[in-house]
């Protein structure tokens, strides 16, 4: 089923209810009232929503499947591959997905989207830099190493009065959401992340994951990725041949996609879930990992109205 995000955890909890395993796109869940709304409800209200479905799924004994794709992208996969085998620690984490903007109309109001790029678009990138330390935790510690703390910002560049006049490649069509952020996150071993997303980027979807470890450094480059490069000097030459996400023109250098879906992590995310249910066990992208995603956002928005480092609460 295909669904608006302020609707995520009503399925997903009548789906657990019905004795369904559930797989649910990024975000889990949000908060879908007003956009100035105080962001300590918004924090407690998402939060509210996401440990309903995680209940919802425990009292089934249902499997709860995070459908964040980023954690399966090859080249993510071999960041850890490496990550295990070089045994370094890793210092930062940097990850980003930025764009020119959704055409999604739920997309601009926070009573649909629950939040703007840092929800929409940072999910992703919060997802997978959660997910890395909490792999490198269970390697190192035998347990996962978490987020502590979050510090974020978030602005609405588009409606600027200059940018406003001048927006003519831009899809970004925020009503009362943010199109940018960015925020670093704090991690309970000290190490840090920095979270970038955005609805202002031209060019085409970034999708960038870079590990900087004690003994080396890592870079995923999802989208765009130099497997295939092409040129040409009009914009027709290519004619109606998919190239990228997003891409404004087909003219001049790209970076056609050879095989979009499979580079994300799309089919290695659905067989790993499928494995995790017959299995009976977590997938790599789970309900633990949906939660945290959800926290840190909604940590991030409070941050970002309050002009301060927000502390998480641990659970």
């Amino acid at each position: 089923m295909c669904a608006t995000t302020d609707v995520h955890h009503e399925i997903a909890i009548a789906a657990a209810r019905a004795g369904r395993h559930v797989i649910v796109e990024k975000p889990l869940t949000g908060y879908f009232g007003e956009a100035t709304d105080a962001p300590e409800t918004m924090l407690d209200g998402a939060l509210a929503h996401a440990d309903a479905v995680l209940d919802a799924v425990a009292r089934a004994g249902v499997t709860l499947c995070y459908a964040e794709d980023f954690v399966y992208a090859p080249p993510v996969a071999k960041i850890r591959r490496l990550m295990e085998v070089g045994g370094g620690v890793v210092l930062e984490l940097r990850a980003e997905e930025c764009h020119s903007g959704s055409h999604a109309a739920y997309a601009r109001t926070w009573r649909t989207a629950g939040g703007g790029s840092l929800l929409r678009m940072g999910s992703h990138p919060v997802g997978v830099v959660l997910q890395l330390k909490r792999h490198e935790g269970q390697v190192r510690r035998g347990r996962p190493i978490r987020a502590r703390s979050v510090l974020a910002d978030t602005a609405r560049l588009t409606q600027l009065p200059e940018v406003a006049a001048r927006r003519q490649f831009l899809r970004a069509a925020p009503e009362d959401v943010e199109d940018w952020s960015v925020a670093i996150i704090t991690f309970d071993d000290g190490t840090k992340a920095t979270v970038h997303s955005n609805d202002v980027t031209l060019g085409g979807v970034r999708n960038v994951v870079t590990a900087y470890l004690t003994n080396g450094v890592l870079q995923a480059n999802i989208t765009p990725s130099t497997s295939v490069m092409a040129y040409a000097p009009d914009a027709a030459v290519w004619g109606d041949e998919y190239i990228s996400e997003k891409v404004e023109t087909k003219a001049g250098w790209q970076f056609p996609a050879p095989e979009e879906d499979w580079m994300r992590g799309y089919p290695q995310e659905l067989e790993d879930f499928v494995d995790a249910i017959r299995e009976r066990r977590e997938p790599l992208s789970g309900a633990a990992l949906a939660r945290d995603v959800v926290e840190v956002i909604y940590a991030g928005y409070l941050s970002a109205a309050r002009g301060r480092r927000v502390d998480l609460a641990r659970r």
